[in-house]
Formats: structure tokens, C-alpha cells, sequence
């Protein structure tokens, strides 16, 4: 069965920076678009960033553009989120997802799998 796994998730200081990490087990992730998700506590997913199959394509939302970067490397099967500047409103739970019909949307529902998220706090 298809798994997605996030990491480096963690608690940093304003301005600060992180690298998500994304991969999966039983899929080559360069076979699907891929996508960064997160949720705040009482609030709905939000799409953050999503990569094509190829990689040659990104988007990315208004709050993070020129902060974070979405990359893949296709021989570790992995997709990351680097993500700078860092800003408390940035603190979520951070999920990979990955959509087998490329939409490249930011719609939940598009997104077939799913990982199991890794929190991302931005405190002083």
C-alpha cells in the first residue's frame, strides 16, 4: 500500500529555516504531482506548494511565495519543502500529498494519498 512519510518538522525561531522532507514506500513519487499541505489548529487544509511529475513545474500560495521552495530529487524519491524566513502564522502540521491525475490543484480532494503529517512550530 502506497505511504506517504514526512519529516523535519520541528520548533524554530522566527526568521529561522527548516527542510521538509517527503518520501514514500511502494510508489516512485516522479509518477505523481506532488504536494505540500497544512493545517492550524481549527482551520482547513491549505495548500502551500505543489511540484509536477516532471518537476519542471511549481506553484506555490501568496503567503509563502518567495519563502519556500518545493524541489524533488527523483533517485532519493523524494520531494522537499525548504522553507525560510520563517513566520509564527507559518505554525502547522505540515502533509505531503501526491495526485495520480496531475491536476496540480490545491483542492484536498484531488489528492489521492496522503502522509501522516509532521508539526511545524514558529515560536519565540
Amino acid at each position: 500500500q502506497l505511504q506517504l512519510v514526512e519529516s523535519g518538522g520541528a520548533l524554530v525561531q522566527p526568521g529561522g529555516s527548516l527542510r521538509l522532507s517527503c518520501t514514500a514506500s511502494e510508489f516512485r513519487l516522479s509518477l505523481a504531482t506532488t504536494a505540500w499541505f497544512r493545517q492550524a489548529p481549527g482551520k482547513e487544509h491549505e495548500g502551500v506548494s505543489s511540484i509536477s511529475a516532471s518537476g519542471l513545474t511549481t506553484n506555490y500560495a501568496d503567503s509563502v511565495k518567495g519563502r519556500f521552495t518545493i524541489s524533488r530529487d527523483k533517485p532519493k524519491n523524494t520531494v522537499y519543502l525548504q522553507m525560510n524566513n520563517l513566520k509564527p502564522e507559518d505554525t502547522a502540521v505540515y502533509y505531503c500529498a501526491a495526485d495520480l491525475e496531475h491536476s496540480m490543484t490545491f483542492l484536498a480532494d484531488d489528492y489521492d494519498y496522503w502522509g501522516q503529517g509532521t508539526q511545524v512550530t514558529v515560536s519565540s
